[in-house]
């Protein structure tokens, strides 16, 4: 997990962490179906979903959400930063920081499947040479390809929670909203722990988003991801914060998705929906 400290200023964040909890924003774009092409596992015996640990040159992390393309291949997806470079310190920001090259084998919990690196917005940022400074800072988000051998052992739905119902498509996640999601860190043995909390926030221009966890991300909870109450995608938990104490970032999921569908040449990449309906 990447360290930083909080860009919004304590003094607001902290205020804002008092105020009442928000009905959620509007904008949410919901996939049509839960691509009736694809036989996704049963959720009671699927190995492959978001908040399964992931696992590549020793570094362990959390998959988020699953996504499909045009040609109905299926990803999961997790943070870029999981796949930096071994033995090279994190410069902070993706433009800058080495990563692992594309094709490099990740693991996927107990599965016993290794998928492959499809697209990191580390390597895709470096590569086109983005100079925006809070894309570079704040853009941490990668695709695993699942073989297709595989697919049969992945269901798309998060556990205990439910969803995602989509994707929050306005850049926004309000002071106040819940939030829910997922984490496998090693620190816990490697138990797959819900996490509850709330949003204090969101850094413009929309990349970034501040919340409270319980229990806190901490590291190995890396590339897990972040629902609002009505169980949209809202974000990728990227980093423990100094300030406000124990707050969490997280990429904005919508934002990160588009960079990826602009520059991937992954044709038709989306998320897709859970087979089971959120209940958070």
């Amino acid at each position: 997990m990447r360290f930083r400290p909080a860009a919004l200023a304590a003094a607001v964040v902290l205020a804002t962490a008092a105020l009442p909890v928000s009905p959620a924003s509007a904008g949410t774009h919901i996939n049509p179906g839960t691509n009736p092409g694809i036989n996704w596992a049963p959720v009671e015996s699927a190995t492959i979903y978001p908040g399964v640990g992931t696992e590549a040159g020793g570094a362990g992390c959390t998959a988020n959400f699953v996504f499909t393309d045009r040609a109905e291949n299926v990803y999961i997806g997790q943070a870029a930063h999981c796949t930096s470079a071994e033995g090279s310190p994190l410069s902070g920001s993706g433009c800058a920081s080495p990563s692992q090259p594309l094709g490099t084998r990740v693991s996927l919990g107990s599965s016993g499947v290794s998928g492959e690196l499809a697209y990191s917005s580390w390597l895709t940022m470096q590569k086109v040479r983005e100079t925006d400074e809070i894309t570079c800072l704040s853009n941490d988000f990668a695709l695993i390809r699942i073989p297709a051998e595989a697919v049969a052992k992945v269901n798309p739905s998060v556990p205990l929670f439910g969803g995602p119902t989509g994707v929050i498509d306005n850049g926004g996640l309000p002071a106040g909203e819940p939030v829910y999601g997922y984490g496998a860190s090693g620190l816990r043995a490697g138990i797959e722990t819900p996490q509850q909390g709330f949003s204090l926030g969101t850094e413009p221009p929309g990349w970034y988003h501040l919340v409270y966890l319980l229990p806190p991300g901490v590291p190995g909870d890396s590339g897990g991801g972040l629902m609002d109450s009505s169980g949209r995608a809202a974000g990728v938990l990227i980093s423990l914060n100094t300030l406000p104490p124990g707050s969490n970032g997280l990429t904005d999921l919508a934002h990160a998705l588009a960079y990826a569908q602009q520059h991937s040449g992954i044709k038709g990449l989306t998320l897709v929906p859970g087979t089971e309906s959120f209940t958070g």
